[in-house]
């Protein structure tokens, strides 16, 4: 029986790839670079922390001050221009009142994790928040999976995750938990596929059918 049900947050609650976009180009326009115009580029850059994001668009000796600029200038992106995604609300809602306990395992650094669920009105709904800190934590290690679990008291079969990414689906396996994907966010249909999780999902109301 699930008794626990953790989510990933960029892509799976939440959308905030316009944000991600505009605070890495006024970075790169800082460092005097080309501008990145291309969404899908930017959605299929994310969810692997900032660090490594920033990584695949500056020079390794622009690395540090890349990161300085983008932090400072996404504070205030995040607010402006990120979103929930349909229903999600609702649904997490509905969740909580079913009894489950809810949590939430995401790349994106705590500071920005908090900002986006204070802002959108989520932080409610979750019993732990967990981030990326350093590398030892980054999915598709399972760490932060594991450090959930352990602090809501529950065992591996009680719980899954869902998350839109092939490194959700990698993490749970890491951490012997089932996942299901979502379609829509960073990866692609054919990339869930052969990540095997244990369901593949239109839309995030599609968890109730399985609960």
């Amino acid at each position: 029986m699930v008794k626990v049900i953790i989510f990933d947050l960029d892509g799976t609650l939440i959308d905030a790839y316009k944000a991600i976009q505009k605070s890495l180009n006024f970075t790169l326009n800082a460092l005097r670079h080309p501008q990145v115009k291309a969404a899908t580029r930017v959605r299929r850059a994310v969810g692997y922390g900032d660090i490594n994001f920033i990584k695949r668009f500056v020079k390794d000796k622009e690395i540090k001050k890349a990161l300085k600029i983008y932090r400072r200038h996404h504070k205030t992106s995040l607010l402006k221009y990120s979103r929930i995604l349909p229903e999600a609300k609702k649904i997490l809602g509905f969740l909580k009142r079913k009894g489950y306990k809810l949590a939430v395992a995401s790349n994106r650094p705590k500071k920005f994790s908090n900002i986006l669920l204070t802002h959108l009105g989520l932080k409610k709904y979750f019993k732990v928040v967990r981030c990326g800190k350093n590398k030892d934590d980054i999915k598709p290690k399972p760490k932060l999976l594991l450090d959930i679990i352990k602090r809501l008291k529950a065992k591996k079969g009680e719980a899954i995750y869902v998350g839109d990414m092939a490194v959700d689906v990698y993490a749970g396996r890491n951490a012997g938990i089932k996942t299901i994907a979502i379609l829509g966010g960073s990866s692609s249909a054919s990339e869930l596929r052969r990540a095997r999780p244990f369901k593949i999902i239109s839309k995030l109301r599609d968890l109730l059918k399985y609960l």
